[in-house]
């Protein structure tokens, strides 16, 4: 069972799927982050890439946020979402299956939502983000002043992203590095 942290449905409990890989985003971890999130998330578009238990989108959407579109290659976990939003009486919740990088790569540069708040917590240890990174960039996904929320794996020592996402807050707990990134909008000079 997963437990929402705070908002409109504080201490709810809704069900994930068990399958391989799938790690929610553990409590601390999630009080932390929307801690440091508090004046984005109301009213922010949100893309939750790689959603796997709904974590960060349920909270963001319990939290206020617009609307949340979550990406997950799983069929079972798609259809545990989707019954999620409907137990939670949320139609502002989409829940697409694809793989994040093809359903990224479908994207039409310049005639997509662009998203205020985007979750990335990948697989661990498959190199995905640089990819990922880029291609939120290059499809023009993200509104101008986005922020974007980075787990992975704490032995990665380097991670690759665009030269225009600032790091403003990293912290470790466990297995997992956390980060929040600021992304600067493209100068047109």
């Amino acid at each position: 069972m997963l437990r929402i942290i705070g908002g409109e449905w504080r201490s709810r409990k809704v069900p994930f799927p068990e399958t391989e890989g799938l790690r929610p985003t553990p409590d601390r971890v999630r009080e932390t982050l929307f801690n440091w999130l508090q004046n984005i998330t109301p009213g922010a578009r949100c893309l939750d890439l790689f959603a796997g238990s709904g974590a960060l989108g349920l909270e963001a959407l319990s939290r206020g946020a617009e609307s949340v579109v979550f990406i997950d290659s799983s069929p079972a976990v798609v259809r545990q979402l989707r019954t999620n939003l409907n137990t939670l009486k949320s139609q502002h919740g989409e829940v697409i299956t694809a793989s994040a990088i093809n359903w990224l790569e479908s994207r039409q540069t310049d005639t997509e939502t662009r998203y205020d708040l985007v979750f990335l917590d990948p697989p661990f240890r498959k190199d995905l983000l640089p990819l990922i990174c880029e291609l939120l960039e290059k499809r023009n996904l993200l509104a101008d002043n986005a922020v974007i929320y980075i787990e992975a794996e704490s032995e990665l020592s380097q991670l690759v992203v665009p030269g225009n996402w600032e790091e403003s807050r990293v912290k470790t707990a466990g297995q997992v590095t956390y980060r929040l990134l600021f992304r600067q909008p493209a100068s047109t000079t």
